[in-house]
C-alpha cells in the first residue's frame, strides 16, 4: 500500500510538473509613446470628463433619449450578446485542460467467422466508461484558455465604445434636430415677411409707384425662402427617423424642450492629459486585448510542433449474451500515449510564422488606434477654438445684416434707395441667420466630440454601483463612504467575473429558454 502511495505522489507530481510548461511569449503592454499634453490646450484636467456630461446641458428630454438608446439599442444588445458568447467560449477553451470522460455501448450479431458464413450466429455485446486525458505539457490549452480571456475582456471594452459612441450619436443627432427646427423657423418667418412685401410691392405696382422688376425680385426671393421650408423639414424628419433607429424603436415625432440657443456653450474645455486616453479610451483597451489574444495564439501554434501526452482507461462489461452481460464482471483498461509531428515540410513552423505576422498586424493595429484617439482629440480642440472664434464673427455679421436689413426696407418705402438694396440686405440677413444657427450647432457638437475622443464618463448607474461596491470590499471600508462622483472610467470592468448568484440566475435564463422552446414545439406539433 506505502509503495502504491508512493506511486502516485510521484505521479501526480510528474503531472504537475508537465502541467508547469508552457510556450510562447508572455504578454507585454506595448509601450506609451503618447505625448506629454496634447497640440492646442494645457496640462490642466477637467473633472467634467469623469461626469456624465451630457447631464450638463440641462435637457430632460436628452437625458431620455440616451437612457432609451442605452436600454433598447440594437447594436448594444447585440454588444451584450457577444460577451455572453465569449464568456462561454473561455468556459469551452478551458473544458479542454481536463480530461473527457464518456460512455460507450456496443450490440452486433453476425454469422461470419474470419470472413467465412457459419450455420450459428454470434452475438456479442458491451458497455463500457471511457476516460482520456491529454496533458497540457507545453501549455497549448492554457493559451488558447489565454486568448479567450482576451477575447471576452476585448467584448467588454467593445461594448463599451459602442455605449460612448451611442450617447454621442444621440447627443449630436438631438443637436442637430433643434437646429433644422430653428433653420425651418428662421426659414417659415422670412417666408411670412417676404410673403407680406410681395403684396406691398405688388400694391405700389399697381398703383404705378414702382416698375415690374421689382414685383419679379420680390416673387424670386419669396420662392427662394419657400423652397428651403420644405428642405428644412426634409432634414428634420430625416434626423428624427435617425434618433429613432439609434433609440431602437420605430419612426416618431421627437419632440424637444428648448431652442437650439438656450444651450449654454460651457466656458471651460476638459482635456486631461494625453496618456490618460490609454486607458479611457476603450477602442484603444480592446485592440490592446485583441494583440494580446493573438500573441497566446503564438504559444498554441509553438505548442503543436511538439508531441501531445495522452492518458487513457476504459472500465467496461462485456458478453456474447446479452442475459450474461452483467455476471461476466468488469473488464478494465489503461494506457498513456504520444502523438507527434516528425517531418511535414515546416508546415508548423510556418504556422508559428503565420501567428507572429497576425501579432504584429494587431499590435500596429493597437498604435495606429492610438495615433486615431490623439488625432480625435487635437481635432476636436482646434474645432472647439475655432467654432468659437467664428460664432462671435457669425452673431456680429447676423445683427448687422438684420439691422441693415431694417434700414433698407425703411429707404426703400421711402423712395430713398432701389429695390435691389433690399433684396441684397434680406438675402445677407437670411443666410446669416441660417449661419449662426449652423455653427451654434456645430459649436455644441464640438464639445460633445471632444467627450467622446477623451472616453470619459460612467454610462451606467448599475455599473457604478457595481464599481463602487468592488472598491469598498478592497478597501475594506462601508460601501456608502465610497464617494460616487470620484469614480471614473479606467477601464474597468465589474461583471468580468460573475458572482454565483449571477451563474445561478444565468442557469435558470437558460432554463427557462429550453423550457420555452419545448413549449414551442409541443404547440406546433398539435397544430392541425
Amino acid at each position: 500500500m506505502k509503495r502504491n502511495i508512493n506511486k502516485i505522489g510521484i505521479a501526480i507530481a510528474i503531472i504537475v510538473l508537465l502541467a508547469s510548461c508552457k510556450v510562447g511569449p508572455n504578454f507585454q503592454r506595448p509601450k506609451d509613446e503618447t505625448p506629454r499634453t496634447f497640440r492646442y490646450t494645457s496640462n490642466a484636467t477637467d473633472s467634467i470628463i469623469n461626469l456624465k456630461w451630457w447631464e450638463l446641458f440641462h435637457d430632460p428630454v436628452l437625458d431620455t433619449l440616451i437612457v432609451t438608446a442605452l436600454r433598447e439599442n440594437k447594436n448594444l444588445l447585440i454588444a451584450a450578446s457577444r460577451i455572453e458568447q465569449a464568456r462561454a467560449n473561455v468556459k469551452f477553451k478551458k473544458a479542454d485542460m481536463g480530461p473527457s470522460i464518456g460512455i460507450q455501448a456496443n450490440a452486433g450479431v453476425t454469422n461470419q467467422l474470419l470472413g467465412v458464413p457459419v450455420d450459428n450466429n454470434f452475438e456479442s455485446y458491451g458497455a463500457a466508461g471511457t476516460f482520456n486525458w491529454e496533458l497540457d505539457f507545453w501549455g497549448k490549452f492554457r493559451r488558447s484558455t489565454e486568448a479567450a480571456k482576451a477575447e471576452m475582456l476585448a467584448s467588454f471594452y467593445g461594448k463599451r465604445a459602442i455605449e460612448i459612441a451611442l450617447i454621442s450619436e444621440v447627443a449630436t443627432n438631438y443637436f442637430e434636430l433643434l437646429d433644422y427646427k430653428a433653420r425651418l423657423s428662421i426659414s417659415e418667418s422670412t417666408l411670412a415677411l417676404r410673403d407680406s412685401s410681395l403684396q406691398i410691392i405688388q400694391a405700389r405696382f399697381d398703383e404705378g409707384y414702382t416698375h415690374i422688376i421689382d414685383v419679379d425680385q420680390a416673387v424670386i426671393q419669396k420662392a427662394i425662402t419657400q423652397a428651403s421650408v420644405p428642405r428644412f423639414k426634409r432634414y428634420v424628419a430625416f434626423t428624427e427617423s435617425n434618433l429613432n433607429l439609434l433609440l431602437g424603436r420605430n419612426m416618431d415625432t421627437i419632440l424637444t424642450y428648448k431652442d437650439l440657443t438656450e444651450y449654454a456653450i460651457p466656458d471651460s474645455i476638459p482635456t486631461g492629459i494625453p496618456s490618460e486616453i490609454l486607458q479611457r479610451r476603450p477602442d484603444i483597451l480592446q485592440s490592446e486585448q485583441f494583440y494580446r489574444a493573438q500573441n497566446a495564439r503564438i504559444g498554441v501554434a509553438q505548442a503543436m510542433r511538439f508531441p501531445s501526452i495522452s492518458l487513457t482507461g476504459m472500465l467496461g462489461l462485456g458478453s456474447a449474451d446479452l442475459s450474461d452481460l452483467v455476471s461476466n464482471g468488469l473488464g478494465w483498461s489503461a494506457g498513456a500515449s504520444l502523438l507527434g509531428p516528425v517531418f511535414e515540410w515546416g508546415k508548423n513552423a510556418r504556422r508559428v510564422d503565420i501567428e507572429r505576422e497576425l501579432a504584429k498586424q494587431y499590435l500596429y493595429d493597437y498604435e495606429n488606434t492610438v495615433l486615431k484617439a490623439l488625432m480625435e482629440v487635437d481635432n476636436s480642440l482646434i474645432e472647439l477654438s475655432t467654432y468659437r472664434e467664428e460664432l462671435e464673427a457669425n452673431e456680429m455679421k447676423m445683427r448687422a445684416a438684420r439691422n441693415a436689413s431694417s434700414l433698407s426696407r425703411q429707404r426703400y418705402y421711402q423712395g430713398v434707395t432701389s429695390y435691389l438694396e433690399v433684396i441684397e440686405n434680406q438675402r445677407q440677413e437670411f443666410d446669416a441667420r441660417l449661419e449662426y444657427s449652423e455653427n451654434y450647432q456645430s459649436l455644441l457638437s464640438s464639445y460633445i466630440g471632444l467627450y467622446r475622443s477623451l472616453g470619459g464618463g460612467w454610462v451606467s448607474e448599475k455599473e457604478l454601483e457595481k464599481y463602487a461596491a468592488q472598491v469598498a470590499e478592497q478597501e475594506n471600508v462601508d460601501i456608502n463612504s465610497i464617494d460616487r462622483d470620484s469614480l471614473f472610467y479606467r477601464g474597468q470592468v465589474v461583471d468580468f467575473y460573475l458572482t454565483p448568484e449571477q451563474e445561478r440566475q444565468r442557469k435558470e435564463e437558460r432554463k427557462r429558454l429550453q423550457n420555452e422552446e419545448r413549449e414551442a414545439r409541443r404547440q406546433a406539433r398539435n397544430k392541425p
